[in-house]
């Protein structure tokens, strides 16, 4: 079996955060939501939990990170092409994100990315496949 990813975060609004991913063609695993948070599907093998932040808050000691003022991670997703990176951060735009950085473009490699409605940064990155890491 694959190892799985399940990236948490905390969000204070369920129902616009979810509205938000869904504009961008995510989908939802029904089996795992209810008013405290929800399966957020990336790949087969990569899932992200979108928890209200007072259900969140019960799995750790420590505040949570405002990420509209500080930065706690760069989440960065691989694309299939140039022109899927521009749709993604310009789908996100169109549902209420931001753009934060400029496009960066290199011999080998593009990307481009936004903040979510609750200021997690994501990126989105397409690598020349000659340049991968396991080519």
């Amino acid at each position: 079996m694959a190892t799985q990813i399940y990236l948490n975060l905390p969000v204070k609004d369920l129902a616009r955060s979810k509205e938000f991913f869904t504009a961008l063609g995510y989908s939802f695993n029904p089996k795992f939501e209810n008013e405290n948070g929800a399966c957020m599907i990336i790949s087969e093998d990569i899932f992200v939990m979108l928890l209200v932040e007072r259900f969140f808050q019960t799995f750790i000691k420590k505040k949570i990170a405002d990420a509209k003022q500080v930065t706690e991670a760069i989440i960065c997703l691989s694309s299939e092409s140039k022109a899927a990176v521009d749709e993604m951060v310009a789908k996100a735009i169109a549902a209420g994100g931001a753009a934060l950085n400029p496009k960066m473009e290199m011999e080998f490699m593009y990307n481009h990315g936004f903040e979510d409605l609750d200021g997690h940064f994501w990126e989105f990155t397409w690598m020349d496949p000659s340049f991968a890491p396991n080519s």
